[in-house]
């Protein structure tokens, strides 16, 4: 049996500012309005697995049970093959600090842990995303995005969130956080797991009774 369709409304599983604002950019051109965990008071699940997929069910999963809708979760990083793909899905973890989550903290230990490494450059890299859409029955499915690029220093940039600043795509002269929201929602990783997304029958228009 295929997947209900989801309809204009979607639940987004995260409490990421930066996050959802590029998620509601990303869906507005598909009339699908988009709210947040956190726009729904909802608490968050730890994330206890160590893949991207897992840790995207877990919040998925949660999300709906907990509001009887379909959720949508993304858990994404940052993969730099000199670190042996670190921070990956610890990405997150590296900013965490008493204060909260720092990411130019975490951006200085990238660099520290590079140059402790002896790494040579270009310090090749790659920001990863999994989407995982799941239904209050337990239903779900799964689309992945990459973006491979470089991490480069001194960080370059205002726009964007997390590691943008030290991030460059391929075939790009800009940072992630130099270029405009449009211009990284056109080649990002999440708007690669996004595409695969709405190439789905997912938001399919409801057939006529």
């Amino acid at each position: 049996m295929s997947d209900a369709p989801v309809g204009k409304r979607l639940l987004v599983a995260t409490h990421n500012v930066g996050k959802m604002d590029e998620m509601r950019a990303l869906f507005a051109p598909h009339g699908i309005d988009v709210v947040s965990a956190r726009d729904m008071a909802l608490p968050e699940p730890e994330e206890t697995e160590n893949t991207f997929l897992g840790n995207a069910r877990i919040k998925a999963h949660a999300a709906a049970q907990a509001t009887g809708l379909p959720a949508l979760a993304d858990d994404s990083g940052l993969e730099v093959d000199a670190l042996d793909g670190a921070p990956g899905v610890r990405t997150a973890d590296w900013a965490e600090t008493p204060d909260g989550r720092n990411f130019r903290l975490a951006m200085q230990r990238t660099h520290d842990a590079l140059i402790s490494a002896g790494a040579p450059q270009p310090w090749t890299a790659r920001f990863r995303c999994t989407l995982v859409l799941a239904w209050p029955d337990g239903r779900e499915r799964v689309f992945d995005g990459t973006a491979e690029g470089r991490v480069v220093w001194p960080i370059r940039g205002k726009e964007g969130h997390g590691y943008d600043p030290m991030f460059v795509p391929d075939g790009e002269a800009l940072s992630f956080a130099e270029m405009s929201p449009e211009q990284k929602n056109a080649i990002s990783h999440r708007a690669r797991a996004l595409a695969a997304l709405f190439a789905s029958d997912i938001f399919r228009e409801e057939s006529a009774d």
